[in-house]
């Protein structure tokens, strides 16, 4: 019996609290007012080729996703801090190196004796 090994790559990008002011909320009162949301993503990568060259081109550029993020969340108005991690997690995934991604999008004083709420997709 022959064995193969699988490589399995775990490197990643790692943006944390990013900070937005956007409409979010389903009640009226929420839709006057922009309220602030919180994002940390983590996108799968392979560095291997970047650690060797060392060069931006080899590697996912952050700064462009983060661009990309910040038109989505300040233009947008949402009902849901889940459409906001999704439409995240979509625009990461149109990055090229990209191959899986996590985004928390926490809502500040979204629920009374609460710090934040949250949710969290992960997609692949």
């Amino acid at each position: 019996m022959v064995e193969f090994a699988v490589s399995v790559v775990m490197d990643k990008i790692i943006i944390r609290d990013l900070r937005f002011e956007t409409f979010v909320g389903t009640f009226p009162k929420e839709k006057k007012i922009k309220q602030e949301v919180i994002l940390n993503i983590e996108m799968v990568c392979d560095f291997r080729k970047a650690c060797l060259s060392d060069n931006l081109s080899d590697t996912v550029d952050y700064k462009l996703v983060k661009q990309k993020i910040i038109v989505l969340v300040e233009t947008g108005k949402f009902n849901l801090i889940e459409k906001i991690a999704e439409d995240t997690a979509r625009i990461c995934l149109s990055t090229k190196g990209v191959n899986s991604v996590k985004v928390t999008v926490d809502k500040p004083g979204a629920l009374t004796k609460a710090r934040s709420t949250a949710v969290q997709i992960e997609r692949p």
